[in-house]
């Protein structure tokens, strides 16, 4: 099975580069972690969502946890969210640009409503996909992988983890966002070694 976790190990978030969306719509993409939300049928959406993600490379999954709308008061109570995080290991790059796209269709097929969303003060979210990390796709990181023998591959371990890049508008992440994102980057190390992960191919 392919290393799920080979470049996320030690990641730190507050070292990690940050950058807009704007900034790297051409940017070629080869994983990423999201952030899922659902506040409405949740048990039923979700779980449609994962099988079409599974469908796009390889998927792991944080801890799903119920947590309650931010925005909801007492005057005006509004419905929990049930959040997971995901880590996706594509089959092959795309481009951010596309991703996004893919991740909008996959609301559609959820039947998000986002025009009647904005329209009332109690939203339905059948699901939210929000992208937390990417790590992009380096030509130069090819190359080496293509003439470099195991020794040099893995001294390069540091450029490797530089990859990684925050979505500069979701950071700093929510609580449960962030919790997701450290339990799929550390939870699955134990004393150096990998447990069996929880994993999910097409």
């Amino acid at each position: 099975m392919h290393n799920m976790h080979k470049n996320l190990a030690d990641l730190s978030l507050e070292t990690l580069k940050k950058q807009t969306p704007e900034q790297l719509q051409t940017q070629s993409v080869t994983a990423v972690l999201l952030a899922l939300g659902s506040n409405y049928q949740a048990k039923h959406y979700l779980p449609l969502v994962r099988k079409d993600l599974a469908a796009l490379g390889e998927i792991q999954l944080s801890t799903a946890f119920e947590n309650p709308d931010f925005t909801s008061t007492k005057a005006q109570p509004k419905p929990d969210y049930t959040n997971q995080c995901v880590y996706l290991r594509l089959t092959k790059p795309v481009t951010l640009q596309q991703l996004q796209q893919v991740f909008k269709d996959l609301e559609g097929d959820c039947h998000r409503q986002r025009l009647t969303e904005a329209q009332t003060p109690i939203k339905k979210v059948t699901m939210d996909i929000d992208i937390l990390l990417i790590e992009k796709l380096l030509i130069e990181k090819l190359l080496i992988e293509v003439v470099s023998d195991k020794n040099s591959l893995s001294s390069n371990k540091e450029f490797e983890e530089s990859n990684w890049i925050v979505m500069a508008d979701r950071y700093p992440f929510k609580a449960h966002e962030r919790a997701g994102v450290e339990e799929l980057i550390k939870g699955h190390f134990l004393k150096g070694h990998m447990k069996q992960p929880r994993c999910y191919s097409k």
